[in-house]
């Protein structure tokens, strides 16, 4: 066999210009084969049967019947599937989502909780099954259910269990208030929300030699192989879980019932078995993003000067997990004052558990501080820019630590001069055209920038290639495609010698797509050892048949970090027309400007940004799921119900961003993928108010709602 001396050699720089997908011509071919599509030998299908009452227990599994029907297997429930262990803590410090933690006991703590895996030779059958299984339940009189969230009641309290920074506090707030000129003191509410992506949950599981393999769907392959190693009692080792292609994962892809389900059914039948979610199974057992109550209480000098930021948040978990949604944690970045208060609380009842939702925390928080502050400066008589301009804090308002770069203003001034905010007229209700009333809005935009521990391979071939190995996840943010621009930078050869491969827990430990850290923290990875391959080369010789590799791992690095506040920051900017006879809101222009470090790939950090803005379009406008108090389930769980911003609802959006090269940091690079929702809808419901003289509290911005509180502007 030939062995090849490398060369690595050359003047272009892949980073930081635009290239297209390097796996996009088999995505919109067809070839790109997800968890769903790939054919197995032997392969049964799951069908999973989830509850009809919201709280209760399962009295009888009527099985005789089912197991008679054609093609059936078996039938999984609490009374003859194998035993998980659930008492572990995840990487994210919790414990298991509980719906991962299934059939092993009668109790039914709300609609949609997975009672029973119908599992036959065709997914046909698997549903014609599970659809005829009769399950009975206790008398569901006997124990009557609480859905609705109402943040009235008293039975609220302080979360902790995630969010261990549940509530900070400095300074005498009410003595601050009591001596501000302006003050606002206001409630917001975001209401329940889904992500719901285009690729439904779906595992594939099978033993091969004693070892398991899980080919997912999920936003991080080492992750669910060390839940599912834990949930099973195996040796890590012993399994493995791939996932090469993701259609989008937006929080809700960890490890869930579809995967411990498929691995039982694999255990008990000895074959390959797949689970897939249905579309509506999807809205009761993979997570949402709970509604909230916000208080936010401003006080401040004549001048704008914040004397007092109050910002509560009440949110919603159920009564088998505390998931904590943090719509407080803007405030801790975002603007300084003498007096300072966050909390997060949150209210147990009979529903789903919520779970991470794209910008989890800060979409919904961002909605309420970011209108509040445009209440004040409408009260002080002051410019919302230069309102925020006055309190643009140096350091971190709760941490005390100084930021790595905070380039808010610049964003602000850079989209100000764009979209011409300097001719807007602040009075409200002043322009028209026909029967729609104009106005503009604004808002920032902030989310954190961190990195975590990650491993990985870098490989000299000896064909003159290379290869990446790490456990990245590209849940369709382009993350294969910057990591292949970031190797081909350190390695100075051209982009299309670099074949990354990733989305196999076989290729080590590496942080998940998650918390806008997945691109930062594997490229930092990738760097490190393309780095020290790099110098390996140049020492001279040939490459044998089996390459040369480098190995890398970030995490006695990481700790360097932690002396200061790392975020993405932006200013959202956007123009509506409101028709005063329907009531309907339309978003004509929209302008994100953001400083987000080092771009990889222009053209999918745009790609991202405008999503997000997207997004917080329909977050402004259309999302809103509805639970029936009388039998406790969603109304409409599915795509006809749930509505969401359409092709024709979303205008021409742009996203850029100004320079924010921070020297000190070692990989440069910040987070994209969350930051372009947060603050996007706040900018939409202050253009609302610009438009009509009336400001919107509650999201979304229904036309029965615009209809309901009227207008303040002159009639024409």
């Amino acid at each position: 066999m030939t062995t090849t001396t490398v060369a690595t050699t050359t003047t272009n720089r892949a980073v930081g210009t635009s290239h297209t997908r390097v796996e996009g011509r088999e995505k919109v071919t067809g070839t790109a084969r997800y968890a769903g599509d790939i054919p197995y030998a032997e392969l049964a299908h799951g069908w999973l049967v989830l509850s009809t009452v919201a709280r209760g227990r399962v009295r009888a599994v009527r099985t005789g019947p089912v197991l008679e029907m054609p093609g059936v297997l078996a039938v999984l429930h609490h009374g003859n599937a194998p035993h998980v262990d659930g008492s572990y803590t995840t990487i994210l410090g919790s414990k298991p989502y509980p719906t991962a933690v299934v059939f092993q006991d009668d109790r039914v703590p709300h609609m949609g909780w997975p009672v029973a895996l119908v599992v036959a030779e065709t997914s046909e059958q698997a549903r014609e099954a599970a659809e005829a299984l009769q399950v009975d339940y206790v008398d569901y009189d006997a124990e009557p259910h609480e859905v609705e969230f109402d943040p009235r009641t008293s039975d609220d309290y302080v979360g902790g269990a995630r969010d261990l920074d549940g509530e900070t506090s400095k300074g005498d707030l009410e003595a601050e208030l009591g001596a501000s000129a302006v003050v606002v003191d206001e409630e917001y509410t975001t209401p329940e929300e889904h992500h719901n992506p285009m690729e439904p949950h779906a595992a594939m599981a099978r033993w091969e030699g004693g070892r398991l393999e899980v080919v997912d769907s999920n936003q991080g392959s080492m992750w669910i192989a060390g839940e599912l190693a834990k949930l099973f009692s195996l040796d890590p080792a012993a399994v493995r879980v791939r996932s090469e292609h993701i259609g989008g994962a937006f929080g809700c892809k960890g490890v869930r019932t579809h995967q411990v389900a498929a691995v039982m059914a694999a255990t008990v039948l000895q074959r390959p078995v797949r689970v897939v979610l249905t579309r509506r199974q999807m809205f009761s057992i993979v997570g949402y993003r709970s509604p909230t109550a916000q208080r936010i209480r401003l006080g401040a000098d004549a001048d704008g000067r914040l004397r007092a930021l109050e910002h509560r948040s009440l949110s919603v978990t159920s009564t088998v997990h505390e998931f904590v949604e943090g719509a407080s944690a803007p405030a801790r970045v975002m603007y300084d004052a003498d007096a300072h208060y966050t909390v997060n609380q949150v209210m147990q009842r009979d529903v789903p558990t919520p779970t991470f939702m794209r910008a989890p925390g800060e979409a919904p928080g961002s909605f309420a501080l970011e209108a509040a502050f445009d209440e004040l400066a409408e009260r002080a008589g002051i410019d919302p820019i230069a309102l925020r301009a006055r309190n643009d804090p140096k350091t971190g308002p709760v941490s005390g630590m100084p930021f790595s770069t905070r380039k808010l203003m610049a964003c602000f001034e850079e989209g100000a001069r764009r979209f011409g905010w300097a001719d807007r007229d602040p009075r409200p209700g002043q322009r028209r055209d026909g029967r729609w009333l104009l106005g503009t809005g604004t808002a920032a935009a902030s989310f954190p920038s961190g990195s975590a521990p990650s491993t990985a391979a870098v490989t000299a071939e000896p064909d003159g290639t290379f290869t990446v190995r790490i456990t990245a996840s590209d849940v369709g943010t382009g993350a294969r495609t910057a990591l292949t621009l970031v190797a081909a930078d350190v390695l100075d050869v051209p982009s299309d010698r670099v074949r990354v491969r990733i989305g196999d827990s076989d290729f080590g430990q590496a942080f998940i797509s998650g918390g806008s850290m997945g691109t930062r923290s594997w490229s930092w990875a990738v760097e490190t050892a393309a780095r020290d391959l790099r110098e390996q080369l140049a020492l001279g010789g040939v490459v044998p048949p089996e390459g040369i590799t480098a190995r890398s791992d970030t995490a006695d690095a990481i700790g360097a970090l932690a002396a200061r506040e790392r975020h993405t920051f932006g200013a959202q900017f956007a123009e509506v027309a409101v028709d005063v006879g329907t009531g309907e809101v339309r978003v004509r222009r929209m302008l994100g400007i953001f400083a987000a470090g080092r771009i990889v790939n222009p053209l999918t950090a745009r790609n991202q940004l405008v999503g997000g803005m997207a997004w917080g379009i329909s977050m402004a406008l259309h999302e809103e799921a509805a639970r029936d108090p009388a039998f406790g389930g969603l109304i409409g769980a599915d795509f006809a119900g749930y509505h969401i911003a359409a092709h024709a609802d979303i205008p021409n959006i742009e996203a850029d961003w100004v320079d924010d090269t921070d020297p000190d940091d070692p990989v440069g690079i910040k987070g994209v993928g969350e930051v372009g929702i947060v603050g996007a809808a706040a900018a939409v419901a202050n253009a609302v108010w610009h438009a009509t003289g009336v400001r919107h509290r509650n999201l979304p911005i229904r036309p029965d709602r615009v209809l309901t509180a009227g207008t303040g502007a002159p009639r024409a």
